[in-house]
């Protein structure tokens, strides 16, 4: 950031004056605050897992005013997402209404889904970039270390029983779990990523992808070594079809069907994609070459 010089000791002619009246202006232009950040957690995560974040992104960026969200933390996280996103919502408002050049959002994992369900539902929303950081944003269909706290005996190929039922839908996870074996249960049972997705009837999608168009940028960062997030393409809205191979973002109906605006981002040249290879789950808000390579740039 250029600073702004002064010239003290001396009185200046008025050309002079002129000419430092003149470099205030253009330097003071460019001395402008950042965009307030705000930070929404994972599954299993708190606001002190998120340290790390907060410290790059001050560092990087001087008196970036950063709110990291208080809600739904740890095993809270496992309340429904549509519950979360209604709290996330209340909880940003204000962020929001305050910032007159908008904000940035960025979410990791769950918190990821969640943001999507806040910028598709928020009527004139001024989110500028939204970053999601490891998200399963095209689903989940797979055993991890974070599936036994809310299945311990259940293996990837039965959770569909509970998922899809009433009961199921009150776990957040269940609210992204995609059984690429029983799409039709999926699409029948899910309350929260299939009506995103458009996949079940939703009254409001043209709405929706209205909403979801507001934003200026959608950063999606992933990598292949993460190992919760599955398939890892996920993260960039890839998912597997019903051989469990997967299907990149760009075959997606949800992309060739532009259903809620992927498509449109790309094309206006504001969808970026962000590849990072080495990183595990747990280490992407914490990981300095993740924020400098993937993130730092969209936070001006």
């Amino acid at each position: 950031m250029m600073s702004v010089h002064s010239f003290r000791g001396t009185r200046m002619s008025g050309t002079s004056a002129f000419i430092y009246m003149l470099l205030s202006v253009y330097f003071a232009g460019d001395v402008v605050g950042y965009k307030p950040v705000i930070i929404v957690h994972g599954l299993f995560d708190g606001s002190r897992e998120l340290a790390h974040l907060t410290r790059f992104i001050s560092k990087s960026h001087p008196g970036t005013n950063v709110t990291v969200i208080d809600l739904f933390d740890y095993e809270a996280s496992l309340m429904p997402m549509w519950k979360q996103v209604q709290g996330f919502k209340q909880a940003v408002r204000s962020i929001l209404q305050n910032a007159v050049d908008g904000v940035h959002l960025i979410c990791f994992s769950q918190g990821g889904l969640v943001c999507r369900g806040i910028v598709s539902t928020l009527p004139d929303h001024n989110i500028h970039s939204f970053i999601s950081l490891s998200s399963p944003q095209g689903g989940q269909y797979g055993d991890t270390e974070y599936l036994k706290y809310a299945f311990p005996k259940f293996l990837k190929r039965l959770v569909y029983k509970i998922c899809y039922r009433s009961v199921g839908q009150k776990l957040s996870i269940c609210n992204y779990w995609k059984d690429p074996h029983h799409i039709d249960q999926y699409v029948k049972g899910n309350d929260y990523l299939a009506l995103l997705n458009s996949e079940r009837l939703n009254p409001s999608a043209a709405v929706w992808k209205k909403n979801f168009l507001r934003i200026k940028k959608l950063v999606l960062i992933g990598g292949p070594d993460d190992g919760v997030i599955t398939p890892w393409q996920s993260s960039h809205f890839g998912f597997y079809d019903e051989n469990e191979e997967v299907v990149e973002m760009k075959d997606q109906d949800v992309y060739v069907k532009d259903v809620f605006g992927l498509k449109t981002l790309d094309a206006r040249g504001d969808l970026v994609v962000c590849v990072f290879p080495g990183v595990k789950h747990t280490s992407w808000h914490s990981n300095e070459a993740v924020y400098y390579d993937c993130i730092d740039k969209w936070l001006t």
